[in-house]
């Protein structure tokens, strides 16, 4: 009897010791081995004509450190994911090397990243590391996706300059928070009905309720999301969070409505902002 309990003992304390070295592990194989380059003439700021249709904000967004992916681009869904890439040569890189957005589509040398010169600079442990790991041009590096963080900020959208009210909508989001990725956007006409009630005393009361008619937008390329002749009035832009295997998803209302006058080029608050 007590041999069975003994042997009981050991068989628990095993497979609990055995549950935490597979936990302590587990972190290890979220990183998937790749490599990486960088693009030139980008030391302080990636491109401003990158695929996702960011503009100037896709040059200096998380301080320059950005970068073009090729598989991870996914058609547009991957535009402002962020990535913690390090490389493994443990002489010249840092153990945490750095996180990018996506703001590009692009593939070199067989590569998953093509990174911004600076946050390519980031990688190393030292100026002089850095300079090293820039002359051989492509590094062997492991990567994760990683929740993007904007302190401060709310979900943006700008208006491209190739719209034109009311007869065509563009735009893109910025500061796309958290960890999942917008998959699909819906425009909704925001109209008022007001209804008139009567007191004892005939006093008119106004009450007012919101209503909505949506449609689904397109998703032209990147991250742009078009309409042709767009709902007329206030407008509201609603987003699905999807995480990368769809199977959590939940869709966001902002309280801030795009103006009836939205104009091309103007950047909106939406006033809200994901932490998922």
């Amino acid at each position: 009897m007590a041999l069975h309990i003994l042997c009981g003992f050991f068989l628990t304390t095993f497979v609990f010791m055995q549950t935490l070295a597979d936990t302590s592990s587990s972190c290890t194989d979220c990183f998937v081995n790749s490599r990486a380059t960088y693009y030139p003439h980008s030391e302080q700021n990636g491109t401003a004509n990158g695929a996702c249709g960011f503009g100037s904000f896709g040059a200096m967004v998380n301080g320059g450190d950005v970068s073009a992916a090729s598989s991870l681009y996914r058609n547009g869904v991957g535009c402002g994911a962020c990535y913690q890439v390090r490389c493994t040569d443990g002489g010249y890189c840092s153990d945490n090397g750095v996180t990018v957005v996506i703001t590009d589509e692009g593939s070199s040398d067989n590569t998953d990243f093509i990174l911004s010169e600076h946050a390519f600079d980031r990688m190393a442990q030292t100026t002089d590391a850095a300079a090293y790991l820039l002359a051989l041009g492509v590094l062997h590096i492991q990567y994760t996706r990683v929740a993007c963080n904007y302190p401060h900020e709310n979900i943006t959208f700008k208006i491209d300059e190739s719209s034109s009210n009311p007869n065509y909508l563009a735009f893109v989001i910025w500061y796309q928070q958290g960890i999942r990725d917008i998959t699909a956007v819906q425009l909704c006409e925001v109209y008022y009905i007001y209804t008139h009630t009567f007191s004892c005393f005939q006093i008119i009361l106004l009450n007012q309720t919101e209503n909505f008619e949506c449609k689904l937008l397109d998703r032209s390329h990147g991250a742009v999301w078009t309409s042709t002749s767009p709902p007329s009035g206030p407008l509201s832009i609603r987003m699905l969070f999807s995480d990368e295997d769809e199977q959590n998803e939940e869709w966001v209302v902002p309280p801030n409505n795009l103006p009836a006058d939205w104009k091309p080029g103007q950047i909106y608050n939406s006033g809200i902002q994901v932490n998922f």
